[in-house]
């Protein structure tokens, strides 16, 4: 191991070692509880240690985003004998997937805690995911694309079917774990067609193979659906989605947050890597695929999503409808400008999820999870500011001015246009305006009905006052997108120029 390996992976070696450490230190460090006399005394406390491994793990976090940060100036580089690279895109990802797992944990805590989750097992657990998906993010190999994919999955796994008390629960498990496993079985060959066609795993002389014409198309071509089927899986988009709404529900709220934001990041840099990265040359293929996911996704999405009641379940087809929209921007493989879109709509997407989800979440309580449209009724009259907080948050999802979704989808749809791909825009746009109508429900309810039981706020002042900087920036980035869309079209750009 050369100087430039260590600098390319250090981040993950310091998160791996410090998620170790939290892990054994657990069992070690004692709390101080009171007694029922009133005496406090040292004794072992269960959960033992979540406070040194929560406060610990915020402190690792924040770190870990400044360190991505002050990284995206770097050139790109691939270390690790060509296993690992380094380069604007994956510092950017991994920075908000960073920011996306510290914002969850903050927003959790009071819900973890009325529900006895709150446990470092489970902390140390989101830190594993988290490192799944930075290695997945930096891949530059097949096998390190498919290590970090599992080490993000089974943690999420044991995540889902944490609540062993919850029927519903352990079935989101089971069913996430089973469709996951064939999701990788479907990557797993087509990576084997990959390499049984070019003999290398590593992306850059897959790349060199592909373009030659002398390599056998047909195999390829098989591969590439297998590849196009586990990435959809993994994405979550139709014909693959069936596993989605019924995790997103099942899970606990904490749990359904830490699958619906960061590994979204992760997954748009695994089809980035694999089909703009090494898989260029058979666009012909896999791009009349991505058309026909994206438009099942847009469609099948929000038309189902009406029918919902369940707001957790309803936000579920609402992800697959999003997710449509990520792949639309990568129709236009000759433009930075789609990708890039498609990048800042990925990022905004998880910034309107944290606060969604962290609404939801200020709005359960022991005894009580807010899951439903009834519990949202009437949220204006008692709370504003919080019925204000979820109007934003639903107009962000639908695409409505000034909020930063609309900037995000208005970014997508330029590409398109400039793509030639017209129709493909007015699919978006209509399935879009269909996708309004339950967004808007849920609007109404807050401010138009009356409360059908007490409406209480949890969480403590912090997490509220975080949750309120969240919907300020959902819409300051709306009003002013320029900045976070030139970083995107930066990091883009040098990653496309270094690779």
């Amino acid at each position: 191991m050369q100087a430039f390996d260590l600098y390319a992976i250090l981040p993950e070696l310091v998160l791996l070692l410090a998620t170790c450490f939290l892990l054994v230190a657990s069992v070690y460090v004692r709390e101080r509880v009171p007694t029922t006399l009133g005496i406090e005394q040292d004794i072992f406390h269960t959960p033992r240690g979540v406070g040194f491994v929560y406060f610990f793990s915020l402190l690792l976090l924040i770190y870990l985003i400044f360190a991505f940060v002050g990284r995206m100036g770097d050139v790109s580089l691939v270390a690790m004998n060509g296993l690992f690279q380094s380069d604007p895109l994956s510092n950017l990802l991994k920075a908000c997937s960073c920011g996306a797992v510290l914002v969850s944990l903050i927003y959790s805590k009071r819900y973890l805690q009325d529900r006895a989750l709150f446990r470092p097992d489970f902390i140390v657990l989101a830190l594993l995911a988290l490192l799944g998906q930075m290695v997945l993010i930096s891949g530059a190999n097949l096998l390190t694309l498919y290590l970090g994919l599992e080490l993000m999955a089974l943690p999420t796994y044991a995540l889902v079917a944490m609540r062993h008390n919850s029927e519903k629960s352990v079935e989101a498990g089971i069913k996430y774990f089973v469709l996951g496993a064939l999701a990788s079985g479907f990557l797993l060959y087509g990576m084997s067609m990959l390499y049984g066609v070019t003999g290398s795993l590593d992306l850059i002389e897959i790349f060199k193979t592909v373009a030659d014409p002398r390599v056998n198309h047909l195999v390829m071509a098989f591969g590439l659906v297998f590849i196009v089927s586990g990435l959809a899986f993994k994405l979550g988009v139709v014909p693959f989605h069936m596993w989605v709404p019924d995790v997103y529900q099942g899970a606990p709220t904490a749990v359904t947050l830490m699958i619906a934001g960061a590994p979204k990041l992760a997954a748009f840099a695994l089809l980035f890597r694999l089909l703009v990265n090494t898989l260029l040359p058979l666009m012909g293929d896999w791009q009349p695929m991505l058309v026909l996911l994206a438009i099942l996704s847009l469609i099948v999405g929000n038309v189902t999503a009406i029918a919902q009641t369940n707001v957790k379940r309803m936000l579920a087809y609402s992800a697959i409808a999003q997710m449509g929209f990520v792949m639309l921007g990568m129709l236009s493989v000759f433009d930075d400008h789609a990708f890039s879109a498609s990048v800042f709509y990925v990022i905004t997407y998880v910034l309107t999820t944290l606060g969604t989800f962290g609404l939801l979440m200020a709005l359960s309580h022991k005894g009580y999870d807010c899951e439903t449209l009834e519990g949202l009724k009437g949220l204006n009259k008692k709370h504003p500011w919080f019925a204000f907080i979820g109007l934003v948050m639903m107009f962000s999802l639908a695409g409505i001015p000034p909020t930063v979704g609309f900037a995000a989808k208005l970014g997508v749809l330029e590409a398109l246009v400039d793509a030639e791909h017209t129709f493909l825009a007015i699919i978006a746009v209509m399935a879009s305006l269909v996708g309004a109508f339950y967004y808007l429900r849920v609007v109404k309810v807050m401010y138009f009905d009356e409360p059908s039981h007490e409406v209480t706020v949890s969480g403590s002042g912090f997490a509220k006052g975080l949750l309120s900087l969240n919907t300020i920036l959902v819409l300051a980035l709306g009003i002013i997108p320029a900045g976070l869309m030139s970083v995107c079209l930066d990091a883009m750009r040098r990653t496309l120029l270094g690779s």
